[in-house]
């Protein structure tokens, strides 16, 4: 049986970097109206891989604007979400309250002296439930320079952070140490 997120014999990483170079040329041809981007092929391959359109749209715009983003590293966290969706989720959207622009912890907050890192916490557990308002991007500018500064990469610290699961002390030993205390 056909995987959901598979079109054809394609796939969904294929389907996504092809969605990926489609929404750049949109976006390079000056359309930043994101929502006409997508078709409801894609709206429902978006949807079956956990993800938002908004959420898409962020990395393709950082991307074709020249930050530090690679498609290959919005496939990764996308590949995360996905993985999560699917094994935790069971599939299936969460009915947790979306968490809002104001939700987030100030960006000098600080946990065991990590500043930014309470912030990215609550971004990357949202990230992977799904709940994150469409004005909150996982990997933002702020949370880039936060992994460029422990060296690590965003979709590492989503595996990091759903691995520890509520356990901060676990998440800041790893961003200080590189491995599991």
């Amino acid at each position: 049986m056909e995987h959901p997120t598979e079109t054809g014999s394609c796939p969904w990483n294929v389907t996504f970097l092809e969605l990926f170079d489609k929404c750049c040329a949109e976006y390079k041809s000056g359309n930043e109206d994101f929502e006409t981007y997508y078709d409801e092929d894609s709206r429902a391959f978006l949807s079956a891989i956990g993800h938002k359109p908004r959420e898409f749209f962020d990395f393709v715009e950082d991307f074709c604007d020249g930050y530090d983003v690679a498609p290959s590293t919005a496939l990764l966290v996308a590949a995360v979400r996905h993985d999560y969706f699917l094994t935790v989720q069971k599939g299936v959207v969460s009915s947790e309250k979306e968490i809002l622009p104001a939700d987030l912890p100030a960006k000098n907050a600080e946990y065991d002296g990590i500043v930014w890192l309470p912030r990215i916490l609550v971004k990357a557990r949202g990230k992977l439930a799904g709940t994150l308002d469409p004005n909150i991007m996982y990997s933002c500018g702020g949370d880039r320079a936060f992994l460029a500064r422990h060296d690590l990469h965003a979709a590492d610290f989503l595996r990091v952070v759903w691995a520890a699961g509520d356990n901060d002390a676990r998440v800041a030993a790893y961003v200080t140490t590189g491995r599991w205390a």
